[in-house]
């Protein structure tokens, strides 16, 4: 079951998000899923309600309130737009904060642009118990590691032309420097391998679906959230 519900920012101001519930949602574990730069479409609510299917209340945050789109150069503009900082302290806290009213346990998730919101929410949503990044990471300068104190798994692209690999292996140094709990995995694999729509010739040129590796990083995904979520 899935619909759009209303919850509040820790500044009391009401954001949308799209729910899906699983079959049994009392006592379920809770994961708040974070878009990619296209908006809150029906490519990230496939991926909530795969959460769904697999047990978990699943929560999208409306970031760009109501706005979505198909195209390359809008969606710049409208990641542009957004106050990453805000999202994160806000829209993404109050998204976990919701969560944590019908479960024990929420973990923050995203692609993309989303990946690098679940770090920087990570640092900014204490009440969060895990994460997993997909290929996406804010300026490191941004990133305060001390802040991060829960398990974090992250998927990333060797062949990535939106996030550098060489980021990642900063990122890498800077996390083990504050000591954090995290496993990174990379992939022999273009930006966006596990979205299903990079393919054909609608997609961006420097991204590709690949389903072998999205299989093995959703696995990777499954087993790190039930350690950890239940």
């Amino acid at each position: 079951m899935a619909s759009m519900v209303s919850f509040q920012r820790p500044d009391g101001q009401a954001v949308q998000g799209y729910l899906a519930e699983p079959a049994q949602p009392n006592g379920a574990p809770a994961i708040v899923v974070i878009q990619e730069w296209w908006g809150l479409n029906a490519q990230i609510q496939g991926v909530a309600n795969r959460f769904a299917a697999a047990g978990y209340l699943a929560l999208v945050p409306d970031l760009y309130r109501g706005r979505s789109t198909l195209e390359q150069q809008e969606a710049h503009h409208l990641m542009t737009g957004l106050d990453f900082g805000d999202a994160a302290s806000q829209d993404i806290r109050g998204a976990v904060q919701y969560l944590k009213t019908r479960a024990a346990k929420v973990g923050v998730t995203g692609f993309c642009m989303g990946g690098a919101l679940t770090l920087l929410a990570l640092t900014q949503a204490p009440e969060a118990d895990a994460g997993v990044v997909w290929y996406g990471c804010p300026p490191l300068e941004y990133i305060d590691a001390t802040k991060i104190r829960v398990p974090m798994l992250g998927h990333w692209a060797t062949q990535d032309e939106f996030f550098k690999i060489e980021t990642v292996d900063a990122l890498e140094e800077k996390l083990r420097g504050a000591s954090c709990d995290f496993e990174f995995h990379r992939y022999l694999a273009h930006h966006a391998f596990a979205n299903e729509t990079a393919v054909g010739p609608g997609r961006i040129s420097a991204t590709q679906y690949d389903p072998v590796w999205a299989q093995l990083a959703w696995d990777r995904s499954m087993r790190f959230l039930g350690r950890h979520l239940g």
